[in-house]
């Protein structure tokens, strides 16, 4: 968790996506969230987190439904959805936080 703690505690956006590799609308959303990480380049970080595999933090972020995304802010959660979302939505969220 420290790590988590670590990543989110930066001066640009961080947008987080919980996924699982066998979940189809999780798979549907790489290329999306690709798209958006190119778009935005070095004004704000796109993180991929595989729920399986970090089990603890998404139990307590309290991560249901997935694909589930987050954008942070300074440590502070600014927005989260669950459910595919498309590029230039993700893009126009994390804007708002650059």
């Amino acid at each position: 968790m420290s790590k988590f703690g670590e990543i989110i505690e930066t001066n640009i956006p961080v947008l987080l996506d919980f996924y699982t590799e066998w979940d189809e609308a999780c798979k549907s959303m790489h290329p999306v969230l690709r798209d958006v990480a190119a778009a935005l380049g070095d004004k704000a970080r796109v993180i991929k987190i595989d729920v399986e595999k970090n089990s603890e933090l998404a139990e307590a972020l309290r991560v249901k439904g997935l694909p589930t995304l987050m954008i942070y802010m300074q440590g502070e959660m600014k927005w989260r959805q669950s459910g595919e979302q498309d590029a230039n939505t993700l893009i126009g969220l994390v804007q708002e936080y650059v």
